[in-house]
């Protein structure tokens, strides 16, 4: 499995959060993935390598912009 990015839906997007009231400082996908492989930049990176297929990203993200699919 693998996880994957929708990155139409996805609410970072160059380099800041555009639907969060947080001041940026967004708590999602990132702050739930216990393995560290999701990394936020100008848009959010997957380390593949890095990813155990839990699904928490899945859970954590409020838009429906990340999924797990069989590679």
């Amino acid at each position: 499995m693998a996880i994957t990015i929708d990155y139409k839906k996805c609410c970072w997007k160059n380099g800041k959060c555009t639907s969060c009231t947080c001041g940026g400082k967004c708590e999602g996908c990132v702050e739930a993935c216990p393995a560290g492989a999701l990394k936020r930049e100008k848009i959010v990176k997957i380390d593949q390598s890095k990813c155990i297929s839990c699904g928490a990203c899945v859970a954590a993200c409020a838009h429906g912009a990340i999924s797990l699919r069989n590679v």
